[in-house]
């Protein structure tokens, strides 16, 4: 019986550790074409709440957005607009939930809905997430994503997204 008690309490302190974060700090980004090779580099201020209101403004390049509203993703990336729902466009509403669990450490729906298998390692006081598609990847989906939380607070410290087409996004978030 203690056993199964201790089992329950590491459970709960881990899921308390790693439960909704917020965000309200500064971000870059590093996209990677794997075919051409070719790399961009931006960077922005990230306001989460730790649950559907997410905002990624970008500085770097000035005019450049990512929010989240509830079901509405409003983006301004590279000169395309739009403003979506996602309860509409499938692959929206799939992308719209892999960011937002991942920001707040539910990394086991992002994998659920990526059809993913879960990989996690320790090592110096952070905690590395993998999630690694285990066949066709949705559309929209992620191929692969490596989370790396700050055990400490649970806090994410990098999200790299490796979408079916080939780029790789890479966010790093400033220490708040």
């Amino acid at each position: 019986m203690k056993r199964i008690s201790l089992i329950i309490i590491a459970l709960l302190f881990s899921i308390a550790t790693f439960a909704q974060q917020h965000y309200d700090t500064d971000f870059t980004q590093t996209k990677v074409m794997k075919i051409s090779g070719k790399t961009t580099e931006k960077a922005g201020h990230i306001l989460f709440d730790g649950n559907d209101q997410l905002s990624m403004v970008y500085s770097d390049p000035e005019g450049d957005f990512f929010i989240i509203e509830g079901t509405k993703v409003k983006i301004n990336l590279d000169g395309k607009k739009a403003e979506l729902d996602s309860e509409k466009v499938k692959m929206v509403k799939l992308q719209r939930s892999t960011l937002l669990n991942c920001l707040s450490g539910n990394w086991e729906q992002a994998a659920t809905d990526n059809n993913a298998e879960v990989t996690t390692t320790e090592e110096n006081g952070f905690k590395t997430i993998t999630l690694t598609a285990k066949g066709k990847v949705p559309k929209g989906g992620y191929s692969n994503v490596v989370l790396n939380y700050n055990i400490a607070d649970g806090t994410l410290n990098e999200m790299t997204l490796e979408e079916a087409v080939g780029a790789i996004n890479t966010y790093r978030i400033s220490a708040q």
